[in-house]
């Protein structure tokens, strides 16, 4: 926690630069440059925190700009990960106690007996319980960024022990301030886009990325749908060097076509198979334009 001059207010002495709980994409490396920008935004005013994920940009929002609405749109449910974290701490704990008893080795492979015993664990759990943390169960069980989602998919990965030592923290302040809403974002964006002194806080699933964690199936067009909200409005954006975004709409900006070059065009799909599992689609688009010669040699023109 980072304890920041007396004069701030109490929200600014109680600000966090991590999530309480693992979230892919979560800005806590961005925190310091974050807050900067913050500052050189209105101390009042509304900032809309269109993809909230793990809550952070709205956390730190509020801490910096404790005088300003702060619209957090929790629509991975994560207010309910962090309600549970009593829960997934004495998950963890149990499965610890069965690797350390197990004496595997840290990032050692968990197979046979003992893995039966931690899947007949949790899923003894999530019948007491109702619910488990499967993303943050992730973690500490699969490879470095494999996540899964639930129990079926949990059982077709191989486990590691790579479970933490510690227990998640309970930060029951974390959210306080915020204004928590689930929307999808473009419902969220309409109800204040004709807000005055609003600032939308854009954090959307980076193009060309991995977008399993999300509970989504995102097609380039949504990538780049989310750019039609930073017109004509205050934001803060963010990116990745993978996903090519900003060289897209540099092209865009020098380049004077308009409309889709493929209306009208014919497309053929082709399923192409890798191996055994992997597969692809090939795509073919043709449209013919103007003048050609058929096959009794005469010249037709084809619109």
């Amino acid at each position: 926690m980072d304890n920041n001059d007396s004069s701030l207010s109490d929200y600014s002495r109680r600000m966090y630069r991590t999530a309480p709980l693992p979230f892919m994409g979560q800005k806590r490396m961005f925190a310091s440059k974050f807050i900067d920008v913050l500052r050189k935004f209105p101390a009042t005013g509304t900032f809309v925190d269109l993809f909230g994920g793990s809550g952070l940009l709205s956390h730190i929002t509020k801490r910096i700009r404790p005088d300003a609405t702060v619209v957090y749109n929790d629509f991975d449910g994560y207010r309910t990960r962090l309600a549970h974290i009593p829960q997934t701490n004495r998950l963890i704990a149990a499965l610890r106690t069965m690797a350390d008893e197990a004496h595997v080795p840290r990032a050692g492979r968990i197979d046979g007996e003992l893995r039966e015993r931690m899947l007949l664990r949790i899923a003894g759990e999530e019948r007491a319980c109702g619910y488990v943390d499967y993303l943050t169960l992730s973690t500490s069980l699969l490879f470095s960024m494999n996540y899964v989602r639930d129990y079926d998919a949990l059982c077709g990965e191989g486990f590691y022990n790579c479970i933490r030592r510690e227990d998640y923290p309970v930060r029951e302040d974390y959210l306080d301030g915020l204004d928590v809403v689930c929307y999808d974002y473009r419902e969220l964006f309409k109800i204040y886009a004709d807000c005055r002194d609003v600032v939308f806080l854009v954090d959307p699933p980076y193009l060309a990325t991995e977008v399993s964690t999300y509970g989504i199936s995102w097609t380039t067009a949504d990538y780049l749908d989310v750019l039609t909200v930073l017109a004509n409005h205050s934001y803060v954006y963010f990116t990745s060097c993978k996903s090519s975004i900003i060289e897209i709409c540099e092209w865009m900006g020098r380049t004077p076509l308009r409309g889709n070059p493929f209306e009208g065009a014919v497309r053929t799909d082709f399923e192409a198979h890798v191996g055994h599992t992997a597969r692809y689609t090939d795509i073919m688009l043709y449209k013919n334009i103007g003048r050609h010669v058929d096959d009794a040699g005469e010249q037709i023109l084809i619109g």
